[in-house]
């Protein structure tokens, strides 16, 4: 992934990718060049894009380069203009606060039936299939309670009712999990997490492995404008570099972390799937090349108050990999979920 830089030689040859921080590109003859405005075309965006689309496997990723998004939410939002009025999205009921939101609010204004369902009943997850179901979108592993869906199955089902099939990869990363490989037909990431990894970047990424799918997305990226500019994509690009030795130790610090808190006599329970006696450890197991680095606990008897103590204490944030200190009630719930009411927080145990 690492050399998909190489598309473009430049004369003066640079080894690493420049950033190329113009909006405007000149051409002698209008139309000479596949450069002329930079929301349209950008080469340190296309070198990302392009490294993206090879990081999930993607062998042929100059002509089915990634999409590189303003944010993970734009890229959600891209994705959901798949859906047309009236069609209907069945989602993981544990997601991403934002995500959530944007299903639950703006999607359904849109004119998008949503269903919120437990990917890991099928009986369910079927009751909600009609005619007008045109997307599955699976979280894994979810956030926050770590559940890994099982991708292969959910791909199985969703090609036998001819239903797209989208997974947000961004907790895993492409060195732990490669949807694409697994059956899914689009992934995609908040790069402003794992990918990016150190704390400076806004970004989202989509990659998908079908081009007639992928040229749709291209058209609606290009139109709607929501692209990210060239210092995040070089700046991403140079994250990317330490991801397989972030994500190793990612995993390993996780290890002795979960290890830890479940024989805390203060902790109620761990959510990490490399725990043996994580729900979903077995499906982990056999999708991940390791668990991964994020972990969510409960500690006994805890209620608002004390989480917002413990939070203090901890001084760690899901976007940053440095110390935060945290004020008032800035905590997961409500920061990530600020949207959610806390009644729905309890009916999704979070």
């Amino acid at each position: 992934a690492l050399h998909t830089q190489k598309r473009i030689e430049l004369p003066t040859g640079d080894v690493m990718s420049p950033i190329h921080l113009t909006t405007t590109y000149a051409n002698s003859v209008p139309g000479e060049s596949e450069y002329f405005y930079g929301r349209v075309s950008n080469p340190t965006r296309e070198i990302f894009e392009r490294t993206i689309a090879s990081l999930e496997g993607i062998e042929n990723y100059d002509e089915l380069p990634a999409l590189a998004m303003a944010s993970g939410m734009a890229a959600i939002s891209l994705i959901a203009e798949l859906v047309k009025p009236d069609e209907n999205v069945v989602i993981s009921k544990d997601v991403y606060g934002g995500t959530t939101n944007f299903f639950a609010t703006i999607a359904r204004k849109r004119g998008l039936e949503v269903n919120f369902c437990d990917m890991y009943d099928k009986e369910k997850l079927e009751s909600f299939i009609n005619n007008k179901t045109k997307l599955f979108w699976v979280e894994t592993p979810t956030n926050p309670m770590m559940n890994v869906i099982d991708i292969k199955k959910i791909s199985k089902l969703a090609k036998e009712y001819k239903i797209l099939l989208a997974v947000d990869n961004t907790f895993a990363s492409p060195y732990l999990q490669q949807p694409l490989n697994l059956g899914a037909d689009i992934v995609m990431h908040s790069a402003t997490k794992y990918l990016a990894g150190h704390s400076d970047v806004i970004l989202g990424t989509i990659a998908l492995n079908d081009k007639g799918l992928a040229e749709k997305l291209y058209f609606i990226q290009n139109a709607s404008g929501a692209v990210c500019g060239p210092m995040d994509s070089f700046l991403t690009l140079r994250g990317i570099k330490t991801l397989h030795v972030r994500m190793q130790r990612h995993s390993e610090n996780a290890k002795e972390i979960a290890g830890f808190l479940e024989s805390n006599s203060k902790i109620k329970t761990v959510f990490w799937p490399g725990l043996e006696n994580h729900p979903s450890h077995k499906i982990a197991k056999k999708q991940m090349n390791d668990f991964g680095g994020m972990i969510s606990f409960i500690p006994k008897g805890s209620d608002f108050s004390s989480s917002v103590q413990i939070m203090k204490k901890l001084n760690l944030s899901i976007n940053n990999k440095e110390d935060l200190k945290l004020e008032k009630n800035d905590t997961n719930a409500t920061v990530q979920f600020l949207n959610i009411k806390k009644g729905k927080r309890v009916r999704l145990q979070f």
